[in-house]
């Protein structure tokens, strides 16, 4: 894959040094969408906003995709969109923590108190300040994706309580605060590329990870790992993100457009997730032979709290930390 990369970005390059992004025979403009390995809903409404905005534009605007992980996981995929190689991406909001700090809020354990906070603090005008923060690195977020929630999964016995994780190795995604989060807890976190997970968790390089139900169906984390235990610690969004150059050449009519279409389309996320995490679940109870349980979440939330009171009085992060708070208590 590496050595393939460098080739097709070449021929990226070359037509965005002329035109800043591609048009087909009939003039249109081609929007290229570029994303890594992703759970079936999420790639459903990536698919649902290519729909909705030729149909919004009369198809004066098209959508090109380049799914999993064709040019690169999603770190690079980021990259590329930053330098205009592509137009769009979908990672998850924690690969963004090293672009900008203020998606790190989003990886605060227990931020937020259930689905329902969620969607009101996402739906909100609090988010637009975050999806901003990277206009200077040459892109900005459009909307955000459900991702559900993130829980501990092991390969030798259940997380009851946060004393189980004493020693555990842990993979967590490459993000300062799930790093944190999981040394306040008693583990060792371990920083890995999705892709090594299975094997490692099959090796015994790792007890366990922390992911939503697919990795334990999509990822096949399931054949190797069998105790899913409900701990609920974070709900990391999937966020959409464009290159702000591509997105203020198209006129303004055709920019309405897209956000639009991304607004929308996360609103058909919303109704195809859920749906589909059942699914998942009773896939990896009954074809894996993964056993789920629930766990008291009260010491969990105990034991990083200082990662809350450490955002509650940082510098740049204490008035977003109390108005998401204040979101839950008010909804």
């Amino acid at each position: 894959m590496k050595k393939i990369i460098p080739i097709i970005l070449i021929g990226l390059l070359s037509v965005i040094l002329f035109t800043g992004y591609s048009k087909n025979e009939n003039d249109s403009i081609v929007l290229r969408f570029a994303y890594a390995s992703n759970s079936q809903p999420v790639k459903d409404a990536m698919a649902e906003f290519g729909k909705l905005l030729t149909e919004k534009t009369n198809g004066e605007v098209t959508v090109e995709y380049f799914p999993d992980s064709q040019l690169g996981g999603e770190r690079e995929l980021i990259e590329l969109t930053q330098t205009g190689a592509v137009d769009i991406t979908k990672v998850s909001g924690s690969a963004l923590e090293s672009f900008s700090e203020k998606y790190s809020i989003f990886g605060l354990p227990y931020l937020f108190e259930d689905e329902t906070h969620f969607y009101k603090v996402m739906d909100s005008e609090i988010v637009k300040p975050i999806y901003d923060s990277t206009e200077a690195l040459g892109f900005v977020g459009l909307t955000y994706y459900d991702s559900g929630q993130r829980s501990f999964y092991m390969t030798e016995k259940p997380i009851e309580k946060p004393s189980d994780l004493n020693g555990k190795k842990i993979r967590v995604m490459q993000s300062q605060t799930a790093i944190k989060m999981v040394q306040l807890l008693g583990g060792s976190p371990t920083p890995m590329d999705s892709g090594e997970v299975y094997t490692s968790l099959q090796q015994g390089i790792l007890d366990g990870a922390e992911n939503n139900e697919f990795a334990i169906t999509e990822a096949g984390h399931g054949e190797v790992a069998k105790y899913y235990s409900y701990d609920e610690h974070t709900r990391v969004p999937d966020i959409m993100v464009m290159n702000k150059e591509t997105l203020d050449k198209l006129t303004e009519s055709q920019r309405q457009a897209v956000y639009e279409a991304a607004k929308e389309s996360t609103a058909f996320e919303k109704v195809v997730w859920k749906e589909a995490v059942d699914q998942a679940k009773e896939r990896a109870e009954n074809e894996f032979g993964v056993v789920f349980n629930e766990v008291d979440k009260k010491p969990f939330q105990e034991a990083v709290q200082p990662l809350h009171d450490e955002f509650a009085n940082k510098e740049g992060f204490k008035q977003l930390y109390e108005d998401i708070i204040k979101m839950k208590e008010n909804k």
